[in-house]
Order: structure tokens, then sequence, then C-alpha cells
């Protein structure tokens, strides 16, 4: 899932991860996205799941707002906009992550909130902001197929 609305693109000069106010963030129309997607998401009968977030502000409060369970803290979900030379080697940490994770989750659904670049490298689709990628891996977790879902309005 990407990150609900956070108007703008990049972070401003001199962010850092520690401090939500150095970073580009929700708008109060993400926050509303966010918790609607949390609905949505129960209507479709995901009542638990293991979330995993960036730790990027936009992403955690995303994860927080769909009510899902407890966000969790996931490196390999971390944008790479700023070093776009890091996309191969965040993309292998992602599917050495999601392997692990789909050996332990159970009946649990795995969501993981992100930002747009890891999803494009991941899936090959650029998505707005609050859509999701529902995607089928193979034992490697290469990419067999997916489904874009844009945000329920």
């Amino acid at each position: 899932m990407r990150h609900t609305l956070a108007p703008g693109v990049g972070d401003p000069e001199n962010y850092t991860l520690a401090d939500c106010k150095t970073q580009r963030n929700l708008s109060a129309e993400g926050r509303k996205q966010a918790s609607a997607l949390g609905q949505w998401l129960k209507k479709q009968g995901i009542t638990q799941a293991e979330v995993y977030t960036s730790p990027w502000c936009r992403c955690k409060d995303t994860a927080a707002l769909l009510k899902l369970g407890p966000p969790q803290i996931e490196r390999s979900l971390a944008s790479f906009f700023d070093e776009m030379h890091q996309a191969k080697t965040s993309q292998l940490a992602l599917q050495k992550f999601i392997s692990e994770k789909i050996k332990t989750k159970g009946q649990n659904a795995l969501i993981l909130v992100t930002h747009h670049v890891n999803i494009f490298e991941f899936a090959g689709e650029n998505i707005a902001s609050g859509d999701m990628v529902l995607a089928k891996v193979d034992a490697n977790v290469q990419m067999v197929s997916y489904q874009l879902i844009p945000r329920p309005h």
C-alpha cells in the first residue's frame, strides 16, 4: 500500500526520520483516507493483520490509522527516492523480508505501507496515494501477478 495523501514530492531539505515536523506529512484528507481504508479493509474481512511500515511519518501514520494491528517499522520499506541507485538493494531486502513473513504470518493479512518508488520497483506500477497492490508471489518472492486496488472513495 502506498501511504495516503501527503501533498508534494519528496521531503524538504535536511529532513530527519526522527522528527516528523521536518518531513512531508499526511494532510487532513490523507488522514481521512487512511481511516477510510482501514474501514474498507475490515469490510473485506480483514480484521487483524500484520502491519509493517516504512520509517517515514506519512507511512507510520497511514499504518496506524488503518487500525488493523500495531504497525511495526520495517527498514526494507524505507524510501530510496533520494538515492535511486539503492533500488535493487532495497528490492532484495524487501523480498527477503516478505519471504520470512510469509512463513510466519499464519492466517493474518500482511499489509506493507511504503512509498511509490518501492511499489514501482516491486510491481512496475506507479500508483496513487492510498492505492494498494494485492500481490501474488512465488516461493522466491518473485511477482507472479498482482491486482491494483484503487483507494476506495
